[in-house]
């Protein structure tokens, strides 16, 4: 195992971290300094592993490795928050610090030496995640987002407060999306999990998450009129 590999495997360990000593980077375990290292890597590897998945400072001193987590993957840094619920309740919640999954999509080539996702699908994408941010539903994790939006006046959501209409917008979008490809969208976007996870979660076998992913935005493109 190479020494990238091996440190990426050790700062998974329960309270594992990186510290820096001069020129030297050890992984430690535990608390403090007292111990002795568990593994010691040079500047490199210290930067591959800040490109990715990342280092988050450490309250104590020297950094822990981003997304070290079951649902963590590439785009994966979780982090807690508070936010404000649409009851006005303010809850903790797990979120996604560093890049999205979409973004980290985006950049990746498929054997054609294209991006896997266009532009205009990475958009589509932003847009719904905008109005989901609009709706304050960050922490709504068991909402079923799924449901079919009701108008509740006669011309839609223009009288609906700016959370309610968001709600209303997004679940419009996953509608038209379509079930089967929505819930996708809702793991993805929305939620911000990594393919893996979004797989696990709706029960689909490994390595079709991604296919899914594309039909979807390409269905939520064509709701945008972007395409």
């Amino acid at each position: 195992m190479n020494p990238e590999a091996r440190a990426r495997e050790l700062l998974c360990q329960p309270r594992a971290w990186l510290d820096r000593l001069g020129e030297a980077w050890l992984v430690r375990s535990g608390p403090d300094r007292r111990r002795r290292p568990l593994l010691r890597i040079d500047t490199l590897v210290a930067q591959a592993l800040q490109r990715e998945p990342g280092l988050l400072p450490r309250a104590e001193g020297g950094w822990v490795l981003a997304g070290c987590h079951r649902d963590a993957g590439p785009g994966r840094i979780l982090g807690q928050a508070t936010i404000t619920a649409p009851d006005g309740r303010s809850a903790t919640v797990t979120v996604n610090r560093g890049e999205s999954p979409i973004a980290w999509l985006a950049r990746r080539k498929g054997i054609d030496g294209r991006p896997y996702l266009d532009p205009t699908e990475v958009a589509a994408a932003e847009r719904l995640r905008d109005d989901f941010e609009q709706a304050g539903a960050g922490g709504r994790v068991t909402m079923d987002w799924m449901a079919p939006a009701r108008d509740r006046t006669a011309r839609g959501p223009g009288h609906l407060p700016p959370a309610g209409a968001a709600r209303w917008r997004v679940r419009r979008a996953l509608g038209d999306v379509g079930p089967g490809l929505g819930e996708m969208l809702v793991e993805v976007c929305l939620h911000g999990s990594a393919l893996q996870a979004a797989e696990r979660s709706l029960g689909l076998p490994a390595r079709t998450g991604k296919v899914r992913l594309k039909l979807a935005l390409e269905r939520l493109a064509r709701h945008y009129r972007m395409i």
